[in-house]
């Protein structure tokens, strides 16, 4: 089926957006809202729920025509909710009735909102057959459309549209096709969580209109969204968005030429400091990913006893006691790995402080400075200005990479509190610590003390074992270490590590049994790939 075949409908170009490598504007509920308005008070009547509905019309044509037919012996069944959303899904049932697609809506409730009626009414003379019974099995149809409820449901599902929720989820788990206009219903956009714990639909699809969500990629709605694709809808987001989604553009310009002048002290020396005793794994994995990363030289600088002399796999690693390695001669800190919480830790803390080279703090040194006000305290001030030498005011932020756990205890609350609302929980910590936070999870959240922040989009379940967070914080340091600046080298560490395990799983090396050792190898290739590909 081709585009000849859609109805004549004045709709902005190009209507469906795919947000893969784009650092999409993610929109919050308010911010929606907004533009909602504004758009709303320029245009006819029923302009945005028309253009909404026929830009998810488009979205399954197109889906019917990479399949190579429509096959009318399964038609598409939509269920529509008692608000716009549901007027959107008669939209799209009446776009796709005029294509020649056979449809079924099914509305336990009257729509309520002019636009809804509206639609109702669009349909109704289209010859949409439209009955409030929900059959007892979707196995019949092509796909199914959730159209219950959007980014306005402030209560959990309950009722007729829990049960289509539980039905549509269970479809969507056995690979049936499941899409959701705007959000799955049930899901809170700001945050990814189900509304008020709740239920929500589990998609397979979402297409969502005007803009991006934070709650598409983080948190649970990664998994309830699948993929998700934005249609703006002729509606422009705003210039400075509160957040943005990860992406390549962000960060690659910000990354050193390699040029054939250039020598190891060109790309830095970084120093991953950690390893107590019996605890030696975790920074060396680290080392090994800024030596993937592209750093010119790697130390380990280990705390304890019984340290390796060297790591026979990488030699290129050099191996020290703590005492023994200057680390005010570093190019960058990678501070945390297997680091232990002994008076020892706290001390080697207290001096690398004050040094004027760029720190990650991960792992043990987080619990460690959430514990100790003094370190705390000094983490801040390295990203407080204060005046240089010679160069006038001055910041030096830290970087901090805790997953939930640590971060609940650097802010003195639980990790259901962290949470319940990410972009919120990391913009606090930024803040408070005065440095660029990392909070790891699905969706991670890159958040600057600047106000910036971004949720990143790579990365699967590949990466839920042991070791992958010193793996990441080798990865950051690394770039640290070749003077990308500290918001950017978080950026794109998060992104390379995620998308190395997207990369392995898609070869069928995950998301089961996946080592973090995988990761910097694939790490390299795609930083090669991206930043420094080959001009022939």
């Amino acid at each position: 089926m081709t585009d000849a075949t859609l109805p004549p409908v004045p709709v902005p170009h190009p209507i469906l957006v795919n947000p893969h490598d784009r650092p999409l504007a993610l929109l919050s509920v308010a911010e929606l809202r907004e533009l909602e308005k504004s758009a709303e008070a320029a245009l006819p009547a029923h302009t945005l729920m028309g253009r909404a509905g026929h830009a998810a019309a488009r979205f399954l044509l197109e889906q019917f025509a990479h399949d190579g037919s429509v096959d009318t012996r399964h038609p598409v069944w939509l269920v529509a909710g008692p608000g716009n959303n549901g007027g959107d899904a008669l939209v799209v049932a009446v776009e796709l009735q005029r294509a020649g697609v056979a449809v079924e809506v099914c509305m336990p409730v009257d729509v309520k909102p002019d636009d809804a009626r509206w639609a109702l009414a669009e349909a109704r003379a289209a010859g949409v057959p439209i009955s409030g019974a929900v059959p007892a099995s979707l196995d019949g149809y092509g796909w199914a459309v959730d159209g219950m409820f959007g980014i306005g449901l402030a209560r959990p599902l309950e009722g007729i549209y829990a049960s289509i929720a539980q039905q549509l989820s269970a479809r969507a788990k056995t690979h049936g096709r499941v899409l959701a206009l705007d959000v799955p219903s049930g899901l809170d956009s700001d945050t990814g969580n189900a509304v008020e714990g709740g239920i929500a639909v589990r998609a397979t699809h979402t297409v969502t209109f005007i803009g991006a969500k934070p709650g598409l990629f983080m948190a649970f709605g990664r998994d309830l969204a699948g993929e998700v694709t934005v249609a703006p809808i002729g509606v422009e987001a705003p210039r400075e968005p509160g957040a943005r989604l990860n992406a390549p553009a962000l960060f690659v310009p910000h990354f050193p030429p390699r040029d054939d002048s250039t020598h190891k002290g060109t790309f830095g020396s970084i120093a991953v400091v950690g390893g107590d005793t019996g605890m030696c794994g975790a920074p060396i994995l680290a080392a090994r990913a800024a030596l993937y990363a592209g750093a010119g030289k790697v130390h380990v600088a280990f705390l304890g006893s019984g340290s390796p002399p060297y790591d026979p796999p990488h030699p290129e690693l050099m191996l020290h006691p703590l005492d023994d390695l200057p680390l005010d001669q570093m190019d960058a800190l990678s501070i945390g790995c297997g680091m232990g919480k002994r008076e020892r830790a706290v001390e080697v803390l207290r001096n690398v402080l004050p040094l004027d080279v760029p720190k990650l703090f991960d792992a043990d040194a987080l619990n460690l400075i959430a514990a100790h006000a003094d370190l705390a305290d000094a983490v801040k001030q390295r990203g407080a200005s204060r005046t240089g030498p010679a160069t006038g005011p001055v910041a030096d932020p830290c970087v901090l990479t805790p997953h939930p756990l640590e971060a609940a205890r650097l802010l003195g609350v639980d990790a259901k509190t962290v949470q319940a609302d990410r972009l919120r929980a990391a913009s606090s910590l930024a803040a408070r610590y005065a440095s660029v936070v990392v909070l790891k999870g699905t969706g991670t959240v890159i958040a600057a003390p600047d106000g910036r922040i971004a949720v990143n989009p790579t990365g699967n379940a590949a990466l839920a074992t042991g070791g992958t967070g010193d793996v990441l914080g080798g990865l950051i340091g690394a770039l640290l270490g070749q003077r990308l600046p500290r918001y950017e080298a978080a950026l794109a560490g998060v992104y390379l590590h995620g998308l190395a395990a997207d990369a392995l799983t898609a070869r069928g090396e995950g998301p089961a049994g996946l080592t973090a050792g995988e990761l910097a190898p694939m790490v390299r290739k795609l930083l090669n790939r991206l930043v420094y590909p080959r001009r022939d």
